[in-house]
C-alpha cells in the first residue's frame, strides 16, 4: 500500500534561489540589525518569515486574472469575488479590503473604544495593535494545555469556556463581542475544534453580544476539525466551514492565507446597520465597495482560491508536509508546539535555549541562529512581538510563550526543502550552547518586531 502523500500539483514555473555563504549571511545580519524583517529577500535560501500572501498561485487563479475587470464600479469580477465567499461563508454583507488588517481597523473602528475589552483565544499582532489603537483591551483566554508546548492536544486552539464565562460577568457592558481566531496564529498555528466554538456562541447568546472570527486560516481548522474531532471525519470541508461560519455574527480574513492569493481580504457580517457604517468607512480609506483597494485581477484571484483551498487533496498534503518536519523535529528531541499546526512548525525557543533568560529575547537569537547556520529565515513570536511593558518602569515584561515560527508559504517548496530545514535546525540544536541572547536597541511604539533593530548581549 503506497502511503508517500504527494504534492497534489505539478510545477510549471520555478524562481531561482540564491546560495550564500554563512560568512556573507553573518555581515547581511549586522546590516540588518538582527532584524530578519529587515532582509532583503534575494538573501533567503529558504523563506519562512510567514505564510501571508507568499504563496504560489495555481493556473486557474492566473486564468481568472487574465478576465480581471478594473470597472471602478460594479466590475463582474466584484461579484464573482462576493459569491464566492458567501456560498462558503453565508453572511449576507461582504466587504473587500485589501489585507486582513484593513477590515480589522475598519471593524474595531467602529464598535470599540477606551475601557472596552475584547476576549479571543488569542490575538495576533495586527489584531491585538488595532484593538489597542482604539484605546481598548485586547484580552487573551486560551486553554490551559495553550501554555505548555510539549502537551498533545488535539483542539489547543480552543478557548477556555469557563474563563469566558467569567470574563463577560466581571466586565459586563464593556464588551462588544468576543473574537475567535481560526487557526490560533499566537499559540502554535493550533485548531479550535466545532464543540467549543458551539460553547462560545452559547456563551455570546447569553450575553447578547455577538461573535466574530479572524478567519484567515479557516480551510485548515476545517481539516483538523474533520480528523480529530469525533463525528467529522465523513463530512467535507466545505461542509464543516459553512458550520463554523454560521456561528459566527461575522468574520475578518486575510485572503492572503487561505484565499491562496498574494494580497486581499474581506470584512463580513449579518448585521445591516453596521454593515451600513462599514461601507461608508471603506470608501473613505480603502475603496469604492466593489472593490475596496483591490484590482479586479486580485479580487478573481481571491475568489478561485477559497475554493481550491477546501480540496481535501491540498489539505492532506498542507498538514502532512508541516507535520512531517515537527514531528521529525519532535523525534530528535528538538522542543516544538505540539501537535504540529497546520501552516508552520513552532520551536519552543526557551526549551531550544534554556540557558538564555526570557528577556534575552530567545526567540530572536534563535531566528537568527537558523538564517545564520542555513539561510532559513522564520519569525520570532514571543517577547519582542507580543510581550508588554511594565507600566511603572517602562521595562519589557516576557510574553507566555517564546517562540519561533517557520511557516510554509502554500505550494512553494518540496520535500527536498523541507529535508534540508530539517538538518539545519539539528545543526543549530548541536550548536545551542552557542547561541547568545539578544537586546532591543532601536523600536517603534507598536508592531515593534517589523523595525526593530537588535544586537548579541
Amino acid at each position: 500500500m503506497v502511503k508517500t502523500i504527494i504534492e497534489p500539483f505539478r510545477i510549471k514555473t520555478v524562481e531561482p534561489i540564491r546560495m550564500s555563504t554563512r560568512r556573507e549571511r553573518e555581515g547581511w545580519l549586522r546590516e540588518c540589525g538582527w532584524n530578519l524583517f529587515l532582509l532583503s529577500s534575494e538573501r533567503v535560501l529558504i523563506d519562512l518569515l510567514t505564510d501571508s500572501g507568499t504563496g504560489a498561485m495555481s493556473s486557474e487563479q492566473w486564468s481568472a486574472m487574465m478576465r480581471g475587470d478594473e470597472s471602478y464600479a460594479g466590475a463582474s469580477s466584484w461579484f464573482r469575488f462576493e459569491q464566492s465567499i458567501r456560498s462558503i461563508t453565508g453572511f449576507r454583507h461582504i466587504l473587500p479590503t485589501h489585507q486582513g488588517r484593513a477590515a480589522e481597523r475598519i471593524l474595531f473602528t467602529l464598535t470599540c473604544g477606551p475601557g472596552m475589552a475584547i476576549p479571543n483565544n488569542a490575538h495576533f499582532d495586527t489584531t491585538r495593535a488595532n484593538i489597542e489603537a482604539r484605546g481598548a483591551r485586547a484580552v487573551d483566554l486560551p486553554i490551559p494545555a495553550a501554555a505548555h508546548p510539549e502537551e498533545d492536544h488535539p483542539f489547543k486552539g480552543d478557548m477556555d469556556l469557563g474563563r469566558l464565562e467569567n470574563f463577560l460577568r466581571e466586565e459586563k457592558g464593556k464588551v462588544p463581542m468576543v473574537m475567535v481566531t481560526i487557526t490560533s496564529n499566537a499559540r502554535g498555528g493550533q485548531p479550535v475544534s466545532l464543540e467549543n466554538l458551539r460553547g462560545v456562541r452559547r456563551l455570546c447568546d447569553a450575553h447578547g453580544l455577538p461573535l466574530y472570527l479572524d478567519a484567515c486560516r479557516f480551510a485548515e481548522n476545517a481539516w483538523f476539525i474533520r480528523t480529530r474531532e469525533k463525528g467529522q471525519g465523513d463530512r467535507s470541508p466545505r461542509e464543516i466551514a459553512r458550520d463554523v461560519f454560521a456561528l459566527a455574527d461575522g468574520a475578518t480574513m486575510s485572503a492572503k492565507k487561505d484565499g491562496m492569493a498574494n494580497i486581499g481580504g474581506f470584512l463580513a457580517g449579518n448585521d445591516d446597520r453596521l454593515a451600513r457604517l462599514e461601507r461608508d468607512l471603506l470608501i473613505l480609506t480603502e475603496g469604492f465597495p466593489t472593490y475596496g483597494g483591490l484590482a479586479g485581477r486580485d479580487l478573481d484571484a481571491i475568489a478561485v482560491g477559497l475554493n481550491e483551498a477546501l480540496d481535501p487533496d491540498y489539505l492532506r498534503y498542507r498538514v502532512a508536509s508541516t507535520a512531517y518536519l515537527g514531528d521529525r523535529l519532535h523525534a530528535a528531541g528538538v522542543p516544538t508546539v505540539r501537535p504540529t499546526g497546520g501552516h508552520a512548525v513552532y520551536i519552543d525557543a526557551r526549551g531550544f535555549l534554556d540557558h538564555l533568560d526570557p528577556l534575552s529575547l530567545p526567540g530572536q537569537a534563535l531566528a537568527c541562529a537558523l538564517y545564520l547556520e542555513g539561510g532559513i529565515r522564520g519569525v520570532e513570536v514571543g517577547t519582542v512581538m507580543l510581550g508588554r511593558k511594565d507600566p511603572a518602569s517602562g521595562k519589557d515584561l516576557p510574553a507566555d510563550l517564546d517562540l519561533v515560527r517557520l511557516a510554509f508559504p502554500r505550494r512553494v517548496y518540496t520535500q527536498s526543502h523541507v529535508d534540508y530545514c530539517l538538518e539545519v535546525i539539528l545543526e543549530a540544536f548541536r550548536k545551542r550552547r552557542e547561541i547568545r541572547g539578544m537586546r532591543i536597541v532601536e523600536e517603534a511604539p507598536t508592531l515593534r518586531h517589523f523595525t526593530a533593530r537588535f544586537e548579541p548581549e
